[in-house]
């Protein structure tokens, strides 16, 4: 029964702060991965799929994911290859290869990448190979398995793939597309890029190679889609440890994002751009301003801990970051700042 009472006992304010933090952290500033990435679902079977074949039953593939910027497509990515590397086979044979063309500036920093990542500096040594072909054929041939039958798969991912498109004769992508065709290894290519006419700028040779395999991310969210996502990446999620908190928590981010003032702001932001990436860096302030000058308020409440939980919802909120959804104070118009500060003293001053 102690047990069980221990359990149910709310946690310290504080200490819920405290998580509620790291949450958001995780969340908009080292981008944690969504459990099932949203409006992408088709997106995501279908290149869990492609993968899938390269991976288990050894198929070569290509595949580009196009999409304007902060549409999610390396966030899917990334969801698909979690997903695919909870299988253990897949774990332990996939072997994986991640190219950007703002670093690989040509094709022979490129291999020398492709070497780095793959693990064989010591098998090419000081090898001189007569072309990029031969070379890439020659790391293909080192991942052989030990009964020389088949190889180890290899997923090639190049970010800003339309950069490589005016590397010298487009080589690296035309040996990539060309092994990708044969049965050398089990290869896929994975291209990602903001550009829609990406395949205009291939060569006849390269082009003719590729699967023409095609991933669009361009979703158009309404309004109301675009205030639900804004709402999710602020609430808390059920596991919560501490209910009650969560419940309020949740609450108060309802009545947050209720109120005009931000629902005007987060307009303008939809208006301007549907960048979800932009919305997180926009959120960071206010947000760690919330939790700071939430912890401030509630870890000696004047009443007792019961007292923090019986507030009015939206209180977690301060109507200070009202204001500041969309930008910073530092850079609000003088309008802006007298009606903020209107809504301050409105409210009183801070328990401290």
């Amino acid at each position: 029964m102690s047990k069980r009472k221990a359990k149910d006992a709310p946690l310290p304010v504080g200490e819920c702060i405290s998580q509620v933090q790291d949450i958001l952290r995780k969340r908009l500033c080292h981008q944690q991965l969504p459990d099932t990435p949203e409006g992408v679902e088709a997106q995501h079977k279908h290149l869990l799929e492609l993968l899938k074949r390269t991976a288990v039953h050894g198929e070569s593939n290509s595949v580009l994911i196009v999409g304007p910027r902060g549409s999610g497509k390396t966030m899917l990515l990334k969801c698909v290859l979690r997903d695919l590397l909870e299988e253990k086979e897949v774990e332990t044979n996939l072997l994986q290869v991640h190219l950007n063309g703002l670093l690989q500036t040509d094709d022979r920093i490129a291999l020398q990448e492709m070497t780095r990542q793959l693990h064989l500096e010591n098998v090419v040594g000081d090898k001189v190979f007569g072309s990029f072909a031969e070379n890439l054929s020659f790391l293909l041939e080192a991942l052989k398995k030990g009964d020389r039958s088949s190889s180890r798969p290899v997923l090639f991912v190049l970010d800003e793939f339309d950069l490589f498109a005016h590397h010298k004769n487009q080589t690296l992508l035309y040996n990539l597309f060309d092994v990708s065709q044969s049965a050398q290894a089990p290869v896929a290519v994975v291209g990602v890029t903001c550009r829609l006419d990406v395949l205009e700028l291939l060569e006849k040779r390269v082009k003719s190679r590729f699967s023409h395999r095609q991933i669009h991310l361009l979703s158009n969210p309404t309004f109301s889609q675009y205030l639900e996502r804004v709402q999710t990446q602020l609430r808390l999620q059920d596991d919560f440890p501490d209910e009650t908190f969560a419940q309020d928590w949740n609450a108060s981010v309802k009545t947050l994002c209720e109120d005009k003032s931000v629902e005007d702001a987060l307009q303008r932001h939809y208006n301007s751009s549907k960048n979800f990436r932009s919305n997180h860096v926009a959120d960071v302030v206010p947000e760690s301003c919330v939790c700071s000058q939430t912890c401030h308020q509630t870890c000696r409440p004047p009443g007792g801990q019961q007292d923090v939980f019986n507030r009015r919802p939206g209180q977690y909120a301060p109507r200070s970051v009202y204001f500041g959804v969309v930008s910073d104070h530092r850079h609000e118009t003088p309008q802006r700042r007298l009606r903020r500060r209107a809504v301050q003293s409105a409210n009183g001053p801070q328990r401290v």
